[in-house]
């Protein structure tokens, strides 16, 4: 596990001389501690420069991921919704889906679909927070994509999402997670992702229907969230289904999705 200080970066695991885990993961259960330890490191010695290709996923292996559907009024309105929901739309993703911020993807079909989300990664055990207190149970906000194969996500009597979202490659996540305090807003954000140099999404993260606060306050008036869960918070319109004719990604393409203030995924896809 990295700490960016600046534009370089430390090995957590070295610099805290075992206090912290390499494994990203574990150190959610100890947030509050490690975000007091990284606050002290602003002039080490050790630091060195970052390569997003060498990163994994900032949350690896969460206990539970949750992903909202529908939860922009343009991708609602591309998808010819017209009501909008009145709570949440939930589903979930595999982890085993989870990959880090460069990669190359293998398509499973030719109907492979981009969908640039803001994820928010759980800090602290949450049960029935108020919206006052959700902040301060997120440990960090990056950059996610959930891909989406969408022949299987609409074969069938009922949509199948969460299979459909959770081919090998199809979460990458990062390159970096910010803690909100870092952000002028992290309720605004602006948020887009490129096929190939075309810009397909661009939006604004206060275009939410449901903002991380509420997500927050909804989910966990329901089940627990637990430190290192992972949300990936819906996607703007511009999604290849979206389009007339419809558009996917083919062997070759590159995407690359990005959040202000957090960095850009890049992935390269290839034939199965």
């Amino acid at each position: 596990m990295k700490l960016l200080i600046a534009d370089r970066a430390i090995d957590v695991a070295s610099a805290s001389e075992g206090r912290f885990a390499a494994d990203p993961q574990a150190v959610y259960e100890v947030f509050d501690d490690f975000k007091q330890w990284a606050a002290g490191q602003d002039d080490h010695r050790d630091a060195a420069e970052l390569d997003p290709a060498s990163l994994g996923s900032p949350a690896p292996a969460p206990r539970q991921v949750f992903a909202i559907g529908l939860n922009y009024a343009d991708h609602a309105a591309e998808g010819g919704i017209t009501q909008l929901p009145e709570e949440p739309t939930v589903f979930t993703k595999f982890a085993s889906s989870f990959s880090g911020p460069v990669s190359v993807v293998r398509l499973p079909t030719e109907a492979v679909d981009w969908e640039v989300e803001l994820v928010a990664v759980i800090s602290r055990t949450a049960r029935d927070v108020d919206l006052e207190h959700a902040w301060s149970h997120v440990a960090g906000l990056t950059v996610g994509q959930d891909l989406s194969e969408r022949r299987s996500q609409l074969r069938g009597p009922v949509p199948q999402f969460s299979l459909a979202k959770s081919h090998a490659g199809f979460s990458p996540t990062g390159p970096v997670l910010v803690t909100p305090d870092e952000l002028p807003d992290p309720d605004d954000l602006e948020i887009g992702c490129t096929v190939n140099g075309e810009e397909v999404q661009k939006a604004r993260t206060a275009d939410m229907i449901f903002s991380v606060p509420q997500l927050i306050a909804h989910l966990s008036s329901v089940v627990t969230l637990y430190p290192g869960d992972v949300i990936f918070t819906g996607t703007p319109a511009g999604v290849g289904m979206g389009r007339k004719p419809e558009r996917y990604l083919q062997p070759g393409d590159e995407l690359r999705s990005w959040v202000e203030g957090i960095g850009e995924l890049r992935q390269r896809f290839v034939a199965r």
